[in-house]
């Protein structure tokens, strides 16, 4: 009996015919979502990470430690994570600054270290609330790689102001617990409404008895709320010192008119936090964005369908057998995937792909297309 030999030619479609099995048994899922199952941090799967910890910082506010997957790059101090976390069944992206430690002799193992991003719950706060309150260690939290330029030069300044408020410590702190022995003159200029609601405060007090930092808790229960004015009284060479300032919109409007004024805008970094409320429902107004076409879509009818319809360019390998082939960015809005009714929302710069095959849409939603 004669042994059949394999070509290359065969083998190649022993695999597929293998693959296209495979696709049929698992579907409406891929494989891959099955290995994502038993192994969702293994290489090539969408990055994700598994809370490890969840350490309390101060009543309203909590500290993360996550262990990424192992598709993450590592981050410099002083950036962000965007994080996607299911709440009610909708999945929400939103930027938290990474707090933990990453020396450069730990860059080279960084990818395989965990990550910390500290959190605090804001009235109304769909996903801070969630985070702080209802998160515990096990939780796993889709990721994208870090991201911003918030951070110190690679020489650091002489002298240095770091102007914050609230939760804009955590970019900052990031940079101290990497870089505080290594800078010359560091004050700290920090407002809360008091002492206890201090995120980081324990840490930031022991930086300044070791003469680290000086530290200038401002009380805003007290005190009231900084101003330019007491910058300049609490910090006299304030115009001397590169400063980099992270808080609410109304600190950091005032900060860039003061600085401007005095001409040294090039001296003053900062970094704003956006909170986003979407609406979601059942279909809605989708724009394609780079096409001016807009059109009203039910919320069963995938995007994909709906665009070729009205004439847009959709790329697209689904029909081919090609999958991901229609993945595209959601400026803004929201979409359903229509295999399991789960929700995502995207706001302007987060930048969230979708597959407009299997998404339709939930709301008004932008597609950069």
């Amino acid at each position: 009996m004669t042994t059949p030999v394999l070509t290359p030619w065969s083998a190649g479609t022993i695999a597929d015919r293998t693959r296209q099995l495979g696709r049929l048994v698992t579907t409406p899922l891929l494989p891959a979502d099955y290995l994502d199952l038993f192994s969702p941090l293994r290489t090539g799967a969408d990055l994700r990470g598994r809370v490890l910890e969840v350490l309390p910082e101060t009543r309203d506010a909590v500290t993360l430690v996550i262990r990424p997957g192992r598709g993450w790059l590592g981050h410099r101090p002083g950036q962000y994570v965007r994080i996607g976390v299911d709440v009610d069944g909708v999945r929400n992206w939103r930027a938290y600054s990474l707090t933990s430690l990453t020396s450069p002799a730990l860059r080279t193992t960084a990818r395989h270290g965990n990550i910390s991003i500290t959190v605090k719950a804001i009235p109304d706060g769909k996903v801070s609330q969630h985070l702080v309150r209802h998160v515990t260690p096990g939780t796993m939290i889709m990721l994208d790689q870090a991201a911003g330029d918030f951070t110190l030069p690679s020489e650091s300044p002489a002298k240095i102001l770091f102007l914050t408020a609230g939760s804009g410590i955590t970019p900052v702190m990031g940079m101290l617990r990497n870089a505080v022995d290594t800078l010359e003159d560091v004050v700290v200029l920090h407002s809360a409404p008091s002492a206890p609601e201090i995120i980081f405060g324990a840490q930031l007090r022991a930086l300044a008895a070791r003469s680290a930092i000086h530290l200038i808790e401002r009380h805003t229960d007290t005190a009231g709320t900084v101003s330019p004015e007491d910058i300049a009284a609490l910090v006299p060479d304030w115009a001397q010192r590169q400063t980099w300032a992270c808080g609410p919109t109304g600190l950091l409007d005032d900060t860039e008119k003061h600085w401007d004024a005095a001409g040294i805008a090039d001296q003053l970094h900062t970094e704003r936090f956006r909170p986003t409320v979407l609406a979601t429902g059942e279909g809605g107004t989708v724009t394609f964005a780079r096409s001016g076409v807009t059109l009203e879509s039910d919320g069963s009818t995938p995007l994909l369908d709906a665009g070729e319809e009205a004439g847009v360019l959709m790329p697209s390998g689904c029909r081919m057998g090609i999958c991901f082939g229609c993945v595209s960015p959601l400026r803004e809005g929201a979409v359903r995937d229509l295999r399991n009714g789960e929700i995502t929302t995207a706001a302007p710069q987060d930048g969230v792909l979708i597959q407009t095959c299997v998404s339709a849409a939930a709301g008004p939603c932008s597609i950069d297309l």
